[in-house]
């Protein structure tokens, strides 16, 4: 994928998305807009050359809380959607960074955050994701897991192994054998673990 500067500002307050807009528009990004969750997501779907998400956890229609906020970072990462997630907020500091971890952001900022606090987390999310796809055109793919101590190790592998096979199969573009091939294993084994985690083409 080329390297093409592309944010998605997800900020339900115009005045403040349009600062920040031009805030990165003046340093070179190119800059998608939403003001809600399912508007986030069908941006990310149309556009994948977004690599970066700014994303405000106060949304409508509960934005005095981080429901809607952390549900997009959860349909994000269930989607396996290739961009990191730079959280906002003004709500609970404490218990925003919590749960913004817990779900995938990669890294949380307390507004008001200043003009060089949202680039420089902005340009570090995007440097580790080039990082990341270097690796993954070495054959090394990263997965998040969310693991308590005490549920075993059976399901923990068994969580490893479905967010992997999922990952694999969006990289290959749902192509079996690619698949097959970048994990290892037979085909057969592709088609087991269809069955197995319920996977299907358009998941």
């Amino acid at each position: 994928m080329a390297d093409q500067n592309e944010i998605l500002l997800v900020e339900d307050d115009l005045a403040l998305r349009t600062m920040l807009r031009g805030i990165l528009e003046l340093n070179g990004f190119k800059v998608k807009e939403a003001g809600q969750r399912n508007a986030a997501l069908d941006q990310l779907r149309a556009y994948p050359m977004i690599d970066v998400v700014i994303l405000d956890l106060g949304l409508p229609p509960f934005a005095q809380q981080i429901t809607e906020g952390i549900q997009t970072l959860k349909e994000i990462g269930a989607e396996i959607l290739p961009v990191k997630v730079v959280v906002l907020t003004g709500q609970d500091q404490e218990a925003a960074a919590l749960e913004a971890i817990r779900e995938g952001a990669f890294d949380f900022l307390a507004k008001p955050a200043s003009a060089e606090m949202i680039l420089n987390a902005t340009r570090r999310a995007r440097l580790f994701l080039q990082k990341e796809r270097e690796l993954s055109r070495e054959g090394v793919t990263r997965i998040n897991l969310n693991t308590r101590f005490g549920e075993g190790l059976k399901g923990v592998r068994s969580d490893a192994e479905e967010r992997l096979v999922r990952q694999v199969l969006k990289e290959t573009g749902f192509n079996v054998q690619q698949s097959a091939k970048r994990l290892g294993v037979k085909r057969e084994n592709i088609y087991y673990f269809l069955k197995k985690f319920g996977i299907q083409r358009n998941d």
